[in-house]
Order: C-alpha cells, then sequence, then structure tokens
C-alpha cells in the first residue's frame, strides 16, 4: 500500500502587498500580529499562540499570494510529497524560508501554489505574556479559504492523496458539490473550498480567544476610522458554527477573524450535509452577505511567476441573502 504524507495542518500564508508600512499598520498596529522577524522587504508575523510565523508579508509590485504552506510530520513526508509530485507531473522545487531552511513547493493540480515544512525554528509563545499582548488578542492560525471552479475534484484529491477528512460540505439538489470544509487537525477545517472564479484565495484566518475579542477588533477599527475594512460581520455561520469576522487589508486579501468552531476528532466523524438553498449554513444570524464575498479573491501565484490564469465555474448562482 503507497504510503500517504502526514500532513499536520496549515502553516503559513505568504502574501505580497504593495505598501509594507501601510500594511504594517493594518496588521500590527491595528489587529495586533505580533512581528517575529523583519526587514526592509518583509514582516513576519504571529499570535500569541503561534510559536513560528504564520503570515510573511513580503512588498512586491502587484499584491497577490506568493503560497500557502502546510506543516507536515518529518523529512519522510516531504520525500513522499515529492514521490507524489513525480509521479503525477506536478512541478516542484527545493526553497529556503526564514526558519524554515527546507521547504517543497509545489503546484497543485489545481493551480494552487502550495509549500511543505517539517523543520521550523520555535520561539517562546506569548499566549501567558498577557502584558505584551496587543489590539483585539489574535490566537494563531486556524485556516484557508481557496475559490475554486472545480470543488468536488479538489475535495477529492486532497482527501484521496494527502489523506484530509471532511467535516461539512453544501450540496445543491442534483447532488453538485458547490463547498466543502476538510482538515487534518481535528477541528472544522484546515482548507474550505469554495465554488467560484479560481483558483484564488479567498481567506486567511486566524483563531480568537472568544466572540468578544471579535467585537474588539471592530472597536478598534473604528477607533481608528477604518470600518471600510469591515467586509462582512460580525456574525455567526451555520457551516462550522463560528463566530466570525471579514477583513479587507489594503490591498485587498480577505482576512477573517473566527472562533466556537467544534472537535472532529471521532474516527467516525460524519460530515455534516447542508442544503445549497438553506440561508443559516452562511449566516445563522447577521446581516446579509455582500456580493464581493462572493466574488472577489486574491491571484495566486503561478510556479515560473506571473499569476495562475483563473477560470470560470460552471456552477452559477448566488445565494438570496446577498446584498
Amino acid at each position: 500500500m503507497n504510503q500517504i504524507p502526514n500532513i499536520i495542518r496549515i502553516g503559513h500564508g505568504v502574501f505580497y502587498v504593495t505598501d509594507l508600512e501601510r500594511s504594517r499598520h493594518f496588521y500590527v498596529d491595528l489587529l495586533g500580529l505580533n512581528v517575529l522577524h523583519e526587514s526592509p522587504s518583509a514582516l513576519y508575523l504571529r499570535g500569541t499562540e503561534d510559536r513560528e510565523w504564520t503570515l510573511k508579508l513580503e512588498l512586491a509590485p502587484e499584491a497577490g499570494i506568493k503560497h500557502l504552506g502546510y506543516r507536515v510530520a518529518g523529512e519522510l513526508d516531504l520525500q513522499l510529497l515529492v514521490e507524489l509530485a513525480q509521479a503525477l507531473g506536478l512541478p516542484y522545487r527545493w526553497e529556503s524560508e526564514q526558519d524554515r531552511p527546507h521547504m517543497l513547493r509545489l503546484q497543485d493540480p489545481f493551480g494552487v501554489p502550495v509549500a511543505f515544512y517539517a523543520e521550523s525554528q520555535k520561539y517562546p509563545w506569548l499566549l501567558q505574556r498577557y502584558d505584551l499582548h496587543k489590539g483585539p488578542g489574535i490566537q494563531r492560525i486556524d485556516h484557508i479559504n481557496v475559490m475554486s471552479p472545480q470543488v468536488e475534484a479538489m475535495t477529492r484529491w486532497y482527501m484521496d492523496k494527502l489523506a484530509f477528512r471532511m467535516s461539512e460540505y453544501t450540496e445543491g439538489d442534483d447532488g453538485k458539490i458547490w463547498a466543502a470544509w476538510i482538515h487534518r487537525k481535528g477541528n472544522v477545517h484546515d482548507l474550505a473550498l469554495t465554488n467560484g472564479t479560481g483558483p484564488r484565495l479567498h481567506h486567511f484566518a486566524y483563531w480568537m480567544p472568544d466572540a468578544m475579542s471579535i467585537i474588539r477588533a471592530c472597536d478598534i477599527l473604528a477607533g481608528a476610522m477604518q470600518t471600510e475594512a469591515i467586509e462582512r460581520g460580525p456574525g455567526r455561520h451555520g457551516i462550522s458554527n463560528a463566530f466570525f469576522l471579514y477583513l479587507r487589508d489594503p490591498d485587498g486579501h480577505r482576512i477573517e477573524l473566527y472562533t466556537s468552531d467544534y472537535s472532529t476528532v471521532d474516527p467516525d466523524f460524519e460530515p455534516i450535509r447542508w442544503s445549497l438553498n438553506d440561508p443559516r449554513r452562511q449566516t445563522l444570524w447577521g446581516a446579509k452577505t455582500p456580493k464581493s464575498w462572493f466574488l472577489e479573491g486574491s491571484l495566486l501565484e503561478a510556479f515560473e511567476g506571473g499569476w495562475v490564469q483563473t477560470q470560470e465555474s460552471e456552477l452559477q448562482g448566488l445565494p438570496q441573502h446577498v446584498i
């Protein structure tokens, strides 16, 4: 039986930004992420629980996503990923990053730039250094959401090849899958896949200590006259049960502040099905969703540079509760 690489969890994102000081003000001064490393062209950030950097902001002429990174259990898993890439003809190469000297970069079959690493420099966490906490108190990286015109095929690939497990999914009356939430770490998701023009990054999410910390983020943005950064929420999802807030950074990258989901560690956990026509799936309660949330996302870097060409989905339509 072929061995499957042991993916532990989502590990980081690398965002291209066009004005590093403007991005620093948003992520550090307002949202309170902690600077672990910095240079004239990059910031490496983390939440209070993260023992390593989880978001790199890299200065570039155009905004987009360089790659999305996953932690694996060990070097054997990196080799298994190389063998998988070779067997499927996927482009790959070895790269290095700050604190991560041995990182495998590849383009998945659906065009998403992903990186995998086992070795990472650890730093003392700040979880109980309450005297150093800033902003609303972002705690740790939680998940990413990728927009794709091939949700069902992409979901199946990550489950079959990388042993992701499904927690929830959205299905139309015709049996077609519009969205799926899949995980490795035993909560609702490390990776969500939602229908739309893509591939593009829909959002990058951080776990918050509680709902009041998300309310505090709104107050901080309001006090700084930055309420235009609030795209959607606060509210509660039916899917995942999460209390949420969606923000847009100065380059338009979407950030979710997220809390209150549930455990999925039982081996006989049965995925939860949501009907496409159920308005409670996206918003259990809260304001209607702006159309931008369904239509806009961040471009992804192609393996040889430039941007991955996007394609429209055959599945068309928006929920009725859109504004």
